[in-house]
């Protein structure tokens, strides 16, 4: 790879995320301006989904942030940040109702959602071990140390492949949900579906990344193997 074809291949790895993240605010930010006809908050709208699906044991926080949404399966619990817990717009709705979508996941036994648990330590540990160890192999002239980099990586990666049917599995469950509990009608059902995929982007644009320099350092194992 030469240094001009390097250099597109770094700006990309950085500008897909950055697009990314960019279209999930200005999404965020536009529907969060428009409010439901139902009127509900993001905590009601979590509340009352968890209660139609008879997942009362999981309990609705609040969490500090900007879409900093999240359900810990362990507590059994929903954070929302404040902006989704108060809010009465459709943004407020999609991402509550997402994060229910994972509690239903956990409820189901989702198949894609408990190997992404089982898988979390793996992918901690790779991802903050594999670079070192890249690094180092490459110093050093010492493959091998560079090909336990590339295991550890793709381990890594694989979590970030893993995490696209979980998210993209919630989305479609949340959209399910909204409509059956009567929180969005049918006019609403195109913007909601807006915020669900923006949100989604981040998740594809991730495993992009991570899958391109998963490659990119396999390649350059077999080069100097060969």
């Amino acid at each position: 790879m030469g240094l001009g074809s390097y250099l597109i291949y770094i700006a990309l790895l950085l500008i897909i995320p950055m697009w990314a993240q960019a279209k999930v605010k200005s999404t965020y930010t536009k529907f969060s301006k428009i409010p439901t006809s139902s009127s509900m908050t993001g905590a009601e709208v979590a509340r009352k989904i968890l209660d139609d699906n008879g997942l009362y044991d999981v309990q609705i926080g609040q969490t500090k942030g900007t879409l900093t949404d999240h359900y810990d399966p362990r507590k059994k619990v929903i954070k929302l940040s404040d902006g989704i817990y108060h809010g009465r717009s459709m943004a407020s709705s999609a991402v509550a109702a997402h994060e229910v979508g994972h509690a239903i996941q956990d409820q189901q036994e989702y198949v894609f959602l408990k190997f992404r648990s089982a898988l979390v330590p793996i992918a901690n540990f790779g991802s903050n071990i594999s670079f070192f160890l890249i690094i180092a192999g490459m110093l050093m002239g010492a493959m091998n140390l560079f090909l336990f980099g590339i295991i550890f990586m793709s381990a890594a990666v694989l979590f970030q492949l893993v995490t696209l049917p979980v998210e993209f599995d919630a989305s479609n469950r949340a959209m399910t949900q909204l409509i059956s509990a009567g929180v969005i009608r049918n006019n609403e059902e195109r913007d909601t579906k807006k915020v669900l995929n923006a949100a989604a982007l981040t998740y594809v644009a991730a495993a992009l990344v991570a899958v391109a320099e998963l490659v990119r350092f396999i390649l350059i194992y077999l080069a100097h193997r060969d």
